[in-house]
């Protein structure tokens, strides 16, 4: 047998090479911008999703009646409570953006991650939560 059939055979009974780990990949994943973005856009939709019901029930204290509406909305006229309707408006104005971004990669000519979409859809959310905060603290 010469030598390169001989290397050939130990080659089969040599154990196969493992997939490199994971670890080093994804981390290097999570520094870029359209992670984040895509993180944002995942986060901001389940926030939204769970605030659906919060206010299913402040619409159904309007169907009680004045008093009761006038009841939770002094309730929610609380600082903690701006905060969060700031936090809210914020993440769907990200959601929308970050919306908006991902359709504009599916239906434009351009191809990649494009980064610059990822910075215009922060900035737009950016703006608008000042936006709001300016109309809360009037």
């Amino acid at each position: 047998m010469s030598a390169d059939r001989t290397s050939a055979a130990h080659e089969h009974d040599a154990p196969q090479r493992r997939a490199p780990a994971r670890g080093r990949n994804d981390r290097r994943a999570h520094a870029h911008a359209s992670w984040w973005a895509f993180a944002v856009h995942r986060v901001s939709g389940v926030a939204l999703a769970l605030f659906l019901p919060v206010h299913f029930v402040a619409l159904s204290s309007a169907l009680r009646g004045d008093a009761a509406l006038d009841g939770f909305l002094r309730f929610t006229d609380r600082p903690l409570f701006k905060l969060a309707e700031w936090v809210l408006v914020v993440l769907l104005a990200g959601h929308l953006a970050g919306g908006v971004r991902l359709l504009l990669i599916e239906f434009r000519p351009w191809s990649g991650l494009r980064k610059d979409l990822v910075a215009a859809s922060g900035g737009v959310a950016l703006a608008v939560g000042l936006v709001f905060a300016l109309a809360l603290v009037k």
